[in-house]
C-alpha cells in the first residue's frame, strides 16, 4: 500500500455534487474514509483515491471526471511545497524541489525530467510516476497530469509552450476534450505519462519570487517526517522552530507557508485544544533556555533570534516562564548544570 495526502481529492466532492452524485457513497465503495473528502492532510491509500474517481465516473456516466477534478484543484494544494515551488529562482530549481520533497504528499509519487521519448533534439519530458512498475488508473492520471500542466502554466505564463501531453491509456472522451483541457496535442496509449517541453524551459527564471518565504517553506519541508502524518500543532511548531530569527513568526505568515487561511489554521488548532499564541510561546521558551544555558550570546542577540522587538520583552517573558531574569537563568546554569530552570 502507498499512502498519499487526501489533498489529491481536493474539490472532488464539489465536482460530484455538481453532477448530482453522492461523494460519500462513492468513498465508501472505494474504502476511502469520508473525512478525506473535506481534509487535505489525511494519509490515505492511493488505490482508494484512484478507485473513487473511477467509481464516480461510472456511477455518473462522466468519463472526464479526472479532468474535471484536475481543473478544479487549487494550485496551492501542495501546501508548503507549492510555496517553495512558486518562489524558486528557476524552473530547474522548482523541479529539484519537487523531486526532493514530493514524499510529503505521496511516498512513491515522482515528477522527473527525462530525455525526450521521441528523441527530438532540444526537447525533454516531465514524467509523472506513481511508483516503479505501477500503472495508475486513467482517471487519476488525467487528474494529476492536468494539475501538473496547470501549475507549470501558472508559473511561466506565456513562456510555457508544451509540445505534447502523453498519456498511457486510451482516450476516455473525445481527443478534442483533452486538447481543450491541456491546450496542446494529447497522445494516448504511450509508454509513460509525459509532458513534453523544450529543454530551454528548464533555465527560465520565475518572476516575483520571495527568497525568504522559499527558505522558510524549505525548512518546514525538511523537518517533515517521511513516514508519518502530523497534527496541525506539530506542523505549526515545525514552522516556528525553523523560522525563529528569520522572520515568519506571525499567524498569517505561518498559515501562508502551510497554504491555509489564518482563520482555518486557528480552527484546526482549536480543534486540537491549542492556540497559536501558546505554541509560539512554548517554542520561544525552549529556544530561550537553550541560548541562555548553552551559549554566551548577548541578551540583545537572543531577543532578536526569538523574534522580540526589544530586549525588555525577553526579560518580561523570562520572569513569566521561570520567575527570574534571563541573567539569573544563565548564572544559575553555570553554577549548577543540573536540573533546568522551572518553566
Amino acid at each position: 500500500m502507498s499512502l498519499v495526502r487526501s489533498a489529491a481529492l481536493q474539490n472532488f466532492r464539489h465536482c460530484v455534487d455538481e453532477l448530482g452524485g453522492d461523494a460519500v457513497a462513492y468513498a465508501r465503495l472505494a474504502e476511502l474514509p469520508s473525512e478525506a473528502l473535506d481534509s487535505d492532510d489525511l494519509l490515505v491509500d492511493d488505490r482508494s483515491v484512484a478507485a473513487v474517481l473511477e467509481i464516480a465516473s461510472a456511477k455518473l456516466g462522466c468519463p472526464d471526471m479526472g479532468l474535471r477534478v484536475g481543473a478544479a484543484q487549487e494550485l496551492g494544494m501542495l501546501g508548503a511545497l507549492a510555496v517553495a515551488i512558486r518562489n524558486s529562482p528557476s524552473v530547474a530549481d522548482a523541479l529539484e524541489c519537487i523531486s526532493r520533497y514530493m514524499f510529503v504528499h505521496g511516498r512513491e509519487l515522482s515528477l522527473s525530467v527525462v530525455d525526450d521519448p521521441d528523441r527530438v533534439p532540444h526537447m525533454v519530458a516531465l514524467r509523472y510516476s506513481c511508483g516503479e512498475g505501477r500503472h495508475p488508473l486513467p482517471q487519476a492520471t488525467d487528474m494529476t497530469m492536468l494539475y501538473i500542466h496547470r501549475m507549470t502554466a501558472f508559473l511561466l505564463g506565456d513562456r510555457y509552450t508544451p509540445r505534447t501531453v502523453d498519456l498511457p491509456h486510451r482516450p476516455l472522451v473525445s481527443p478534442d476534450v483533452y486538447a481543450e483541457a491541456f491546450g496542446t496535442q494529447v497522445r494516448f496509449t504511450r509508454d509513460h505519462a509525459d509532458l513534453r517541453v523544450p529543454a530551454s524551459m528548464l533555465t527560465l527564471r520565475l518572476m516575483n519570487t520571495d527568497s525568504a518565504l522559499r527558505r522558510l517553506a524549505l525548512r518546514f519541508l525538511s523537518a517533515r517526517p517521511r513516514h508519518a502524518d502530523s497534527s496541525a500543532v506539530e506542523r505549526v511548531r515545525a514552522v516556528l522552530e525553523q523560522s525563529l530569527g528569520m522572520g515568519g513568526t506571525t499567524l498569517s505568515q505561518v498559515a501562508r507557508v502551510m497554504s491555509l487561511h489564518p482563520r482555518m489554521l486557528q480552527r484546526q488548532l482549536a480543534a486540537e485544544g491549542e492556540t497559536f499564541a501558546t505554541i509560539i510561546d512554548e517554542v520561544r521558551c525552549a529556544r530561550a533556555r537553550h541560548y541562555l544555558t548553552t551559549t554566551d550570546m548577548p541578551l540583545a542577540q537572543i531577543s532578536s533570534l526569538l523574534g522580540f522587538s526589544q530586549q525588555a520583552v525577553l526579560s518580561r517573558c523570562a520572569r513569566r516562564w521561570w520567575g527570574c531574569s534571563p541573567t539569573s537563568v544563565r548564572r544559575g546554569a553555570r553554577e549548577d548544570p543540573g536540573p533546568s530552570p522551572r518553566e
